[in-house]
């Protein structure tokens, strides 16, 4: 039986990252471009795929990463270390646009800030990862 923090710490990203998996499932061709575009400036390889490719990996993805934080056999520490990757790779989105940051490089411009908030499920899988296996 999961104790509260552990409910809120898995089950309202998870919710959320659920949700945001099914609403890709049909994404046409010009919005799977566009997010391949945006996740290719923090992790190169994915201009490789063909961008409907991209658009079912990313959606399927999305779904695994939140199906595995609503799932209460899937351990702490296994659905952290799936959730910091995710948020690695959105971090590294953020890090590497000159156009999401100030001129200091860390603080959101306007057009970073739907990124950098994002921030949190880095924490959010720190506090997972961490947390004793008996909580």
């Amino acid at each position: 039986m999961m104790n509260l923090s552990t409910l809120a710490l898995r089950t309202l990203p998870g919710a959320f990252i659920l949700n945001a998996g099914i609403s890709k499932l049909k994404l046409d061709r010009d919005s799977a471009e566009g997010l391949q575009g945006m996740a290719a400036t923090g992790v190169p390889a994915v201009e490789k795929l063909p961008p409907e490719t991209f658009g079912k990996a990313l959606a399927w993805g999305e779904i695994a990463l939140g199906t595995a934080l609503l799932t209460p056999f899937v351990s702490n520490r296994l659905a952290g270390l799936a959730l910091g990757g995710f948020s690695a790779g959105m971090l590294s989105m953020y890090f590497r646009n000159d156009d999401m940051t100030e001129s200091d490089g860390v603080r959101p411009s306007q057009d970073g800030t739907p990124l950098a908030k994002d921030i949190w499920l880095a924490a959010i899988a720190i506090a997972l990862v961490a947390k004793r296996s008996k909580d």
